[in-house]
């Protein structure tokens, strides 16, 4: 049985969409899915969504976001 190192110098060969894929495989055991926290996620993914097209809201740019979080932090 290979270990941990050795699957991780393999998974690394692989093409980006099948390390994609092999990632989100593995994290799924250790989070597994709620199909029902999914379905709200699901909710209110559509409804922000919305307001962005609509226009009720305005999208902020992450560096931003993270730039005054970071200053926040460090009060």
């Amino acid at each position: 049985m290979a270990n941990a190192k050795d699957l991780e110098r393999e998974a690394e060969s692989l093409p980006l969409e099948e390390r994609v894929a092999l990632a989100d495989s593995i994290l799924r055991t250790l989070n597994r899915p709620d199909p029902v926290m999914d379905e709200r996620w699901l909710t209110v993914a559509k409804r922000r969504l919305e307001e962005l097209r609509s226009g009720r809201v305005q999208a902020v740019d992450g560096d931003e976001v993270f730039s005054k979080a970071n200053e926040r932090l460090h009060r």
